[in-house]
C-alpha cells in the first residue's frame, strides 16, 4: 500500500503529525494529489545533484498542469484556482533552488515513514498501557468532571430563580390585600408558612449554590495547575527533544484541547457569576452568601482566567531556516526563516482579536563583545483560525536577521565565539476581553523561543548546531543565554542518545549498541568502561585539543553529511558497520572466510570518509588484514561505493589484478549485498548530433580503484592470488618449496596501508 494512503488510516494524533510537515512552502494538497508520483522518485539523491533537481522541478511543474486539466474536466473551480496559486508560489520559492524543494520532499517522506513506524510499534505494544496514557486520560476525565459541573450548576441557577420567582410572586401576593379578601385565616396561616418554608429553601439553594461554584472553582484551579505546571512544560521539554532529532512531538492539539476546555467552563462561570448578581438585586437578605462571596468568586474567576490565557501562547514551531529544516534554532544573517505561534485558547471571540509581534535579544543587557541584530521583514502578525484545524495561529514566514555594524573591531573582544554565543526571540501581544456585567480583563501575551545561534557564514553551521543540541540536552530553561560561559558536562547516557538521533533523524537507522561502544571509547577512553555515568566536558565534544586534531562532533557531522550524500541506501541497508575501532574489527573478521569485508568510517578524516578492511590467511593458516586507503566525497562523487567494492582491484609486479572482496561481514556473499546497487547495463544512446557517425573509433572506459601492492607485501599470503589457484598450486609444489622460493627475495617487508588510484580501463 502506497506511504501516503497507510498514512490516511491512522488516527488522529498521527495525523496531526503529518500536519505538522506541510505548510505553504510545500502544501499538503501536493502531497495528496500527486502522491504516487511523489513517493516513485528518490528524493535522496535529487536532493544532492543540482541538475537532477531541476529536472525533477519541472517534472512537478508538468504533474501539477496535468492535475489542473483533470479539475477543469470536472468542473472543479475551486481546486483550479488552488493549483494555480500553488504552482506560481512554487516558481516563486524553488525556480532558482530547486535543490530546497528536494530538501523538503525527502524530509518529509522520511517524517512520514517515522510516524508510520511510531504507530506501528504502539499497535503492536497496545497491550501495555503508558504512563502518558494513563496521564491524557486523567486530564480527559477532569475535563469531562468539570463540563458536568458547569452544566449542573446552570441547573441549580435555573432552579434557583424559578424557586426566587415563585418566592417573589408569593411575597407580592400576601402584601396585596385585594387578593387576600377571600381566604380564611387559617387558609392564610397556611400560605404564610409556606412561604416562610420557601424562604428558608430560597436561602439553603442560595447557600449551596455558591458553595458549589467554590467547589468548581477550586477544581478548575487544580485543573489549571496541572497545565501549566506540569502538562505545557512536558509538552515544551518534547518540543526541545524533537528539535534536536529526537521523537516528532505531538499533543499539541490535545493540549489545545484542554486549555480551551477549561476557558470555556470559566467563561460560563463568569455569566453564571453575573446571573447571579441578579438574582441578588431582585431580592436579598442578611447573610446573604452572593452578597458576601460575589467579589471574592468574581475576582478568583478573573484570575484564573487570567493565569490560564498568559500560559495560552506557545511556540508551535521553532525558529527554522527552510534551507535547513533538520537544523532549526540556527540561523543565519541575510537567510529567510520561518517560525510559527498557537493560541491553545481556541476561541471564536479571540479571532484576528491578537496581534503579535517578534522582538529580538528582548532585555538581554549590553555585554561587551555581544552581537546585535536586527529584524527584517513583517515583523507583526494577526493570529487567525487555521482552515486545516481550525487553530487560533500566526506563522512568520519572512524574517531574516541583520546584524548591527558597530564602531571598531569586536573579533576578539566578546568571552564566547559567534557559535556559543546565544540570542533570544521573543512574541508580544495584549488581549482585550470584555464581558456584560462583568470587569474587563486586559493581559499581555509573551511566548520565547528556545535560545538561538546565529551565524554569519553556512561553514559555522555544524559548530552551531553543536551548541544547541548541548543546550537542549543538558537544560530546560529558555532564557539562559549565558549558558556557554560555564557549559556543564554531559553524562554519556544522555550524550550516546542525542547521537544516535542526529543518524535517525536523516536516515532510517540510528546507532546500535556495537557503534556507540565505539564513541564512548573514543570520548571517555578505554579505562572508563563504557559508564553511562561517565562525563563529557563540552571542549572535548566541540572543541579541539591542539591545532593538528579536529573536534569529536565535526568528525560526526562530516560523516552525516558523506552518508547523506553518498551512502544513504547502504546505510539504511544495514551494509555499513561505521564506527568500530580496529581492533574489533580484527577480532570480528579473525575467524571469518578469507576475502571476508566490512565498511567502518575513517577516524583520521574530518571532512568524512569511508574504508573496508579484509581478512586472508598466509600459508600458515594466520590471519592478515588488509585496509584500503579511506575513500572521501570526492572519490564518492565519481564513482559510487558499490562500484568501487564491484570493480575494485590488488595489484603487484607479474601479478594478474584481482578483486579479494568477496563476503561482506558475516557471510553475505558481496553481489547478494551489493548487486542491487550496481549500474544497470545501459543501452547504446544515439548520439545528439545526427551528422556524427555511429562508430566513432572510442573504446568505453570504466574507472575502476585499484590498490598498487610491492611484491614484499605478498609474501606471506601471496595476494592476489586466490585461495583456489594456491590450492592449485600446492598439487605440484610443496609448502616448503614455496617458502624457500619466498625466502630468496631480497625485499625489505614494508607495512604500508594500501593505497588507492583510480584507473581507467578499455573494455576489450
Amino acid at each position: 500500500m502506497a506511504q501516503w494512503c497507510q498514512l490516511q488510516m491512522l488516527d488522529c494524533k498521527y495525523l496531526e503529525q503529518v500536519d505538522q510537515l506541510y505548510d505553504d512552502s510545500f502544501p499538503m494538497d501536493i502531497r495528496q494529489y500527486l502522491s504516487r508520483w511523489i513517493e516513485s522518485i528518490d528524493w535522496d539523491t535529487v536532493a544532492v545533484q543540482d541538475s537532477l533537481a531541476t529536472i525533477r522541478f519541472h517534472d512537478l511543474l508538468a504533474q501539477l498542469d496535468d492535475q489542473h486539466s483533470r479539475f477543469a474536466l470536472e468542473n472543479n473551480f475551486l481546486q483550479q484556482h488552488n493549483f494555480r496559486k500553488i504552482k506560481r508560489n512554487l516558481q516563486d520559492r524553488f525556480q532558482e533552488d530547486p535543490v530546497t524543494m528536494a530538501m523538503i520532499i525527502s524530509r518529509n517522506l522520511k517524517e512520514e515513514q517515522k510516524i508510520l513506524a511510531c504507530a506501528k510499534e504502539a499497535e503492536e505494544g497496545e497491550g501495555t498501557v503508558s504512563a502518558m496514557v494513563v496521564e491524557k486520560q486523567k486530564l480527559d476525565n477532569k475535563v469531562k468532571e468539570l463540563k458536568d459541573k458547569v452544566q449542573f450548576l446552570d441547573q441549580m441557577l435555573k432552579n434557583l430563580e424559578d424557586l426566587q420567582d415563585e418566592y417573589d410572586f408569593k411575597m407580592n401576593t400576601l402584601k396585596n390585600q385585594n387578593e387576600l379578601n377571600g381566604m380564611s385565616a387559617k387558609e392564610l396561616e397556611r400560605e404564610k408558612f409556606n412561604t416562610a418554608r420557601m424562604c428558608i429553601e430560597l436561602k439553603q439553594n442560595r447557600h449551596d449554590v455558591v458553595s458549589f461554584l467554590n467547589e468548581l472553582l477550586n477544581l478548575t484551579q487544580s485543573f489549571i495547575q496541572d497545565l501549566i505546571s506540569e502538562e505545557l512544560p512536558e509538552w515544551k521539554q518534547r518540543q526541545q527533544i524533537a528539535c534536536i532529532g529526537g521523537p516528532p512531538n505531538a499533543c499539541v492539539d490535545q493540549l489545545q484541547n484542554w486549555f480551551t476546555a477549561v476557558a470555556e467552563a470559566l467563561q460560563q462561570v463568569r455569566q453564571h457569576l453575573n446571573k447571579m448578581l441578579e438574582l441578588e438585586q431582585k431580592f436579598t437578605y442578611e447573610n446573604d452568601p452572593i452578597s458576601q462571596k460575589k467579589a471574592h468568586l468574581e475576582n478568583r474567576a478573573l484570575e484564573l482566567l487570567k493565569s490560564l490565557l498568559s500560559s495560552s501562547l506557545v511556540v508551535e514551531r521553532q525558529p527554522c531556516m527552510p534551507t535547513h529544516p533538520q537544523r532549526p534554532l540556527v540561523l543565519k544573517t541575510g537567510v529567510q526563516f520561518t517560525v510559527k505561534l498557537r493560541f491553545l485558547v481556541k476561541l471564536h471571540e479571540f479571532n484576528y482579536q491578537l496581534k503579535v509581534k517578534a522582538v529580538f535579544d528582548k532585555d538581554v543587557t549590553e555585554k561587551k563583545g555581544f552581537r546585535k541584530f536586527n529584524i527584517l521583514g513583517t515583523n507583526t502578525k494577526v493570529m487567525n483560525m487555521e482552515e486545516s484545524n481550525g487553530s487560533l495561529a500566526a506563522e512568520f514566514r519572512h524574517l531574516q536577521l541583520k546584524e548591527q555594524k558597530l564602531a571598531g573591531n569586536r573579533t576578539n573582544e566578546g568571552p564566547l565565539i559567534v557559535t556559543e554565543e546565544l540570542h533570544s526571540l521573543s512574541f508580544e501581544s495584549e488581549l482585550h476581553l470584555n464581558q456584560s456585567g462583568s470587569p474587563g480583563l486586559h493581559i499581555r501575551l509573551e511566548a520565547m523561543a528556545l535560545p538561538l545561534v546565529v551565524i554569519s557564514n553556512v561553514c559555522q553551521l555544524p559548530s552551531g548546531w553543536a551548541s544547541i543540541l548541548w543546550y537542549n540536552m543538558l537544560t530546560t530553561e529558555p532564557k539562559n543565554l549565558k549558558f556557554f560561559l560555564s557549559p556543564p558536562s554531559a553524562k554519556w547516557s544522555q550524550l550516546s542518545e542525542v547521537l544516535s538521533w542526529q543518524f535517525s533523524s536523516v536516515t532510517k537507522r540510528g546507532l546500535n549498541q556495537e557503534q556507540l561502544n565505539m564513541l564512548a571509547d573514543k570520548l571517555l577512553g578505554a579505562k572508563a568502561q563504557r559508564n553511562p555515568d561517565g562525563t563529557i566536558p563540552w571542549t572535548k565534544f566541540c572543541k579541539s585539543a591542539n591545532e593538528k586534531a579536529f573536534p569529536f562532533w565535526l568528525w560526526i557531522e562530516g560523516i552525516l553529511d558523506l552518508i547523506k550524500r553518498h551512502l544513504l541506501s547502504l546505510w539504511n541497508d544495514g551494509c555499513i558497520m561505521g564506527f568500530i575501532s580496529k581492533e574489533r574489527e580484527k577480532a570480528l573478521l579473525s575467524d571469518k572466510c578469507p576475502g571476508t569485508f566490512l565498511l567502518r568510517f575513517s577516524e583520521s578524516s574530518k571532512e568524512g570518509a569511508i574504508t573496508f578492511t579484509w581478512i586472508e590467511h598466509d600459508v600458515h593458516d594466520k590471519p592478515i588484514y588488509h585496509s584500503v586507503e579511506p575513500y572521501t566525497k570526492k572519490e564518492l562523487t565519481a564513482v559510487s561505493l558499490p562500484d568501487i567494492i564491484r570493480t575494485y582491484k590488488v595489484m603487484a609486479v607479474e601479478n594478474i589484478p584481482e578483486n579479494p572482496l568477496r563476503f561482506l561481514y558475516p557471510d553475505i556473499p558481496k553481489d547478494k549485498a551489493f548487486g542491487k546497487y550496481y549500474p544497470k547495463p545501459s543501452e547504446t544512446q544515439e548520439p545528439m548530433d545526427m551528422d556524427v557517425p555511429e562508430n566513432r573509433g572510442y573504446m568505453k572506459t570504466e574507472l575502476i580503484s585499484v590498490s598498487e601492492v610491492h611484491p614484499s607485501r605478498l609474501q606471506d599470503n601471496m595476494m592476489p592470488m586466490s585461495p583456489d589457484d594456491y590450492k592449485a598450486l600446492e598439487r605440484y609444489v610443496s609448502p616448503r618449496d614455496i617458502d624457500a622460493v619466498m625466502d630468496l627475495q631480497d625485499l625489505v617487508p614494508q607495512e604500508p596501508d594500501m593505497s588507492c588510484s583510480f584507473e581507467a580501463l578499455c573494455d576489450l
